[in-house]
This record gives C-alpha cells, structure tokens and sequence, in this order.
C-alpha cells in the first residue's frame, strides 16, 4: 500500500524526559526463548552431573555462575565487569536464576578455583552438548578442522610467553587449539596453551584426547577426515592419523629437503582445476620419516607481484605472478576435489573470527591462568549452545558442499543479537499471570513465533 508523503513523518517537539525504573522492562526480551530452550534440554542437570563436587561450594551455586557466564557473553557482555551492567534485567536474573548477582571480583574469584580438573570436566560437558545433536543427524563422515589461534594477553598474565603472535610479536600470548566441525559448526574441543608451543609437537596428545573423546561420545561408526595447516605436518601427526584410520589433508611447507620446487619446475603440464588455479599430484618419498605420501601442489594467478623472497625465491619472475601451495593427503580424491575440500577450512577461521569479534574468546579476564582456560571453555560451550539453540529450531538445510561446510545455514551471533536476544520488552502481571509484552514488530513477531513453536513441539 502506498502511503502519502505526509503520513510518512512525524514532529518532534524538544527532549524526552527520562526515569529509571525498575518496573519489569527488560533489553533482551529474545532470552526468554533460549531460557525455554536451556529448560528442554536440561541444562541445570547436565551442569550438575559434570560438575557437581568439583569445586568448593560458594553463595552462588555452580548452575547459577555457568548459565551467568554464558548469558553475559551470549548478549555481548566483554569483561567481567559488565555483570554489573546487566543487573536488574528481569530476563538475565530469569536466565541465571538468582535474584541479586554477583560482583565482578566475586566472579573473577570463582573462576580461578578452576584447576586441570574441572576444566576438563568442562570439556566434556561441551562434548556431550555437541553429541547430543550430532546423534540424531544422518552423518557418517565428521570433517575436523584443527588450527590454533592467538589470543594476546599482556604481561602480567599466568603462563602466557612471547611466540607465535605475527601481530603484535613482542607481547606475552596466548595459543589455543580449536577442533571445528565442519558439517555443523561445533568447537569439538578446546585446549588453552602458552603462546610459545609448537603446533605440530604440541598437538599429539591433543589429537589423542580428542580421538577418545569421539570414540566416547559418538561411538566407533565414524569416518573422520582432517584438515589442517602447514604446521601440522610433522611426522608423528601423520603416524597417529595413519594409525587410527583417520583421513587428512595437510597443507606442506616448502622445505628445502622436500624439493617442491623442482618438481615445479620439471613440471610442463598442469591441470585446471578451479578459475585461475592448476595444480598436479604425485607420490612424494620423505626419506627422513621412512614413508611415502600423494601431495598435490597448485598454483594460483594473482595480479600483483609477490613480496621479496617470497616462497624463498624459487621462480622465475618473467613466467607471471603466482602464488603456490601443496598439500599431502591420503584421500581418494581428485586435485580439483582436494583443492575444494582444502578450501573448506576458510569456515573455521570464520567460526574463529565470530568467537573473538562476537563472544569475547580473545578476553583474558584475570591473571590465573586456570581461571582464563575456564573461561574459554564457557565461551565454547556459548557458541555450541548457541549452534544446538539454531540446529533444533528449524534451521534451514542446506545441500552437501564438496568443501565439507556446514549443513544448515546458522546466524552468526550478531544477527541473533539484532533480529532476537536484543529485543525490548516488558514483564507485567495482570490478573496474576506473568506476562512478557513485546513491541509488534512483524519480523521478529513472525521469528519469535516460529522458533516458540518449535521448541513446544520439541518438548
């Protein structure tokens, strides 16, 4: 219907006028659904079965700081202090369940009771929150993406150490080590590390935690496919993925005993396998490690000229511009198909990306260093709730990828916040029964209505 242009504005006379109450209104009104959601799928049990008994006992009880913890961060919270900006919402007190919350140092001091032990067992309450999804989804075949990320800590931080920070190469870091899932989204697995470790050396006994994990959660039925990058390829990661039966795709450094480049140059032939990308493979002896593997090398056009010593000045610059990498592998697939399927891991740098920018993963909210692994954890197990809350309400399906990417279109947590948790409401309670009154707005009144349904079906 088209309206008239007078009808479109509206005067404005002077400033409003402006009270605090403390009323029922609330700014994050979308909570009451992922409160529905927690309740269905029994999230204060779950909380209580692998944690119970692992921490001394405080006024406020275990369910009660994990389900604050995760709301904080769910709705933007960035430090330990913003707790204090979230009082008196009636939607965070009904999502954690207390009627007064704690101080930001009574939570910094609950976090740093957290020792290697009950960190674990938050590990593998994550663990269990994926596997309850994944049970229930036709899937045969799990894509594990395996990276670690910088997370700066400044210099007063526990066992934090100057390494591998390519940003800012003078402070003290952080480096943990994430295992994504390629098909849904999950964080399969999450493990704090100084900033001085090497991915490649330090990673085994990961790998290893995160095999027995699978195997106890999910069961033996899987296939499981890896993909990682350069510094991964060591040769204990490839003998403990050989040796478990595991599929990978590794990107490969060009190491000068590797001889890459005289391959690339013998090589007369390449195969197209993408726009502006050739590749060809081969079997490559590693005499060093007394075994063979298939490696894949691509080359890729750009427009610009690449820096100095790039590559460690391998190729003649008169044959254009070019940008090479390689890839070893035991899969049975094609240079076009493994080109894709590499290309796949873009989405964990993404899921990455939103932890840090969107769920405060790369906060370091005390010096202890138990205290920030607990709080990783509890930002893992917001983004995995988070992806559950998205999966078992009706996301969209999308169809299989040869990149081995997600199956259902998920929202990052910015959209979630804009088009439902940030929604402006009102508790009231006439004739005695509670109830939230919301601003009739037609999308959010047509996904706020969808996603209520799903969840009673669901019960």
């Amino acid at each position: 219907m088209r309206r008239r242009r007078r009808d479109l504005s509206r005067r404005v006379n002077g400033e409003l006028r402006v009270e605090f109450t403390g009323s029922g209104l609330t700014s994050f009104a979308g909570l009451e659904l992922f409160i529905r959601y927690l309740r269905g799928i029994g999230f204060n049990s779950l909380i209580r079965d692998h944690l119970s008994g692992m921490m001394s006992r405080s006024d406020f009880g275990m369910v009660a700081m994990v389900r604050l913890l995760v709301g904080l961060v769910i709705v933007g919270g960035w430090r330990l202090r913003h707790v204090a900006h979230v009082a008196g919402d009636p939607l965070i007190h009904r999502l954690c369940g207390l009627a007064h919350l704690p101080s930001a140092r009574t939570v910094s001091r609950w976090l740093t009771r957290f020792s290697e032990a009950s960190i674990e067992r938050l590990r593998c309450m994550n663990a269990e929150i994926v596997a309850r999804v994944l049970r229930r989804l036709p899937l045969r075949t799990l894509t594990v993406d395996v990276d670690g990320t910088v997370v700066s800590t400044g210099l007063q931080a526990e066992r934090a150490f100057r390494g591998y920070n390519p940003h800012r190469r003078k402070v003290p870091s952080y480096y943990p080590i994430t295992a994504y899932l390629g098909e849904t989204g999950h964080l399969l697995r999450v493990k704090n590390r100084s900033g001085n470790v090497n991915d490649g050396k330090a990673s085994i006994p990961f790998l290893r935690d995160l095999f027995a994990q699978i195997a106890r959660t999910l069961g033996r039925g899987y296939r499981l496919q890896f993909r990682m990058d350069g510094g991964f390829f060591q040769h204990d990661v490839l003998r403990l993925l050989d040796a478990r039966g595991a599929g990978y795709a590794i990107k490969v450094p060009f190491w000068r005993w590797l001889d890459l480049q005289g391959r690339i140059r013998e090589r007369r032939r390449w195969q197209r396998v993408a726009r502006d990308v050739e590749g060809f493979d081969f079997p490559l002896g590693l005499t060093p490690w007394h075994t063979v593997v298939r490696v894949a090398i691509y080359r890729k056009k750009v427009h610009h000229r690449a820096p100095k010593n790039y590559q460690l000045d391998l190729f003649d610059p008169t044959d254009g511009h070019w940008e090479y990498s390689a890839i070893a592998t035991n899969l049975s697939l094609t240079a076009k198909r493994l080109w894709c399927f590499m290309c796949g891991r873009g989405a964990h740098e993404k899921a990455i990306g939103e932890l840090k920018s969107g769920l405060a993963f790369d906060t370091v909210p005390t010096q202890h260093y138990g205290a920030n692994s607990a709080w990783q954890q509890l930002v893992t197990l917001a983004h995995n709730l988070i992806t559950n809350f998205q999966i078992d309400t009706g996301a969209r399906r999308r169809g299989r990828s040869r990149k081995a990417t997600a199956l259902y279109v998920l929202k990052s947590i910015h959209s979630l916040r804009f088009e439902l948790f940030h929604r402006a409401g009102e508790i009231v309670r006439p004739h005695g029964v509670t109830v939230l009154r919301l601003s009739s707005n037609n999308p959010f009144k047509r996904g706020f209505s969808r996603i209520a349904a799903a969840l009673a079906r669901a019960a």
